[in-house]
């Protein structure tokens, strides 16, 4: 009897951390270090830097920690008065290239955040995703806002830098570090649909200082946008899902989204738009 009972509290435990954990099957290579990757992108404008994080990402440059995705669990009752449960899985950090000992958090337009995480069986969150996912962290980090080059690849490293004095080397879903690039209804209202979506760096009051913004042009890049990749699946009632069903459904994209129009969690494809001056640089 007491074998059995240790073997039920065994199999429960096992359960537990299935469900709280996911891992990925991303590709994995020798990975460039981050502080490397920041040596060489130093002066880089956004579409070098896109073209580097790029090949990076794709051949597997990503630390092993950032694989371990963290469940996130959400509710909805609807105007019948039904309930609908629902676990989404998330980073634990925003997109970072290099090792476990050696890592830096990068910045990239939408469109290539759209493309990877579409290469790694991932899409992006949405406003009501980002509050989930602050209030669900374990380590909540107060804003650090930078006045000087913005935009500026260098200010992007100094950035992680600061972040990472304030972690102390804590472990765990962390947020409140960076503006969300989201998905959201607003971004097919312009007729190139050549726009960014920002929402989140929310204060240790739990209130965000960004509202969701769609000002900027999508090459528009600073230290404060990260990208947080979710996995594609999720479990709806006990049963898997993919993201675009849930996001096409009339009652259960409440369990991911609160907003009119979704947008069906996607950014638009990228033929609209014209290239800035800036491309070649």
């Amino acid at each position: 009897m007491r074998t059995s009972g240790l073997y039920l509290l065994v199999l429960f435990l096992l359960l537990e951390a299935c469900s709280t954990y996911k891992k990925t099957s991303w590709p994995s290579s020798k990975s460039v270090s981050g502080t490397l990757f920041y040596e060489q992108a130093a002066a880089f404008q956004w579409k070098q830097r896109d073209s580097l994080t790029r090949m990076l990402v794709l051949q597997g440059s990503i630390p092993d920690f950032l694989r371990k995705f963290v469940a996130i669990r959400t509710q909805y009752q609807d105007s019948s008065g039904k309930n609908y449960r629902a676990i989404y899985y998330v980073s634990p950090d925003y997109l970072s290239i290099g090792t476990n000992k050696n890592w830096a958090r990068v910045h990239i337009t939408p469109f290539l955040a759209q493309e990877l995480a579409d290469s790694l069986q991932c899409f992006l969150p949405t406003r009501k995703m980002v509050d989930e996912i602050y209030k669900a962290a374990r380590i909540k980090l107060a804003p650090i806002p930078f006045t000087q080059a913005r935009d500026s690849t260098p200010t992007f490293y100094q950035h992680h830098l600061a972040v990472e004095q304030q972690r102390k080397g804590r472990v765990g879903l962390l947020a409140g570090i960076q503006k969300d690039i989201v998905t959201t209804g607003r971004l097919y209202t312009y007729p190139k649909r050549d726009r960014v979506a920002i929402y989140g760096w929310h204060q240790l009051n739990g209130k965000p200082i960004q509202p969701l913004y769609t000002g900027h042009v999508y090459w528009y890049v600073d230290y404060s946008q990260g990208v947080r990749l979710v996995y594609k699946l999720i479990k709806v009632n006990g049963k898997w899902m993919h993201y675009s069903t849930v996001l096409s459904d009339p009652v259960l994209r409440n369990l991911l989204c609160d907003e009119t129009d979704c947008g069906g969690g996607r950014y638009p494809k990228p033929p609209l738009i014209s290239i800035p001056p800036d491309a070649t640089r």
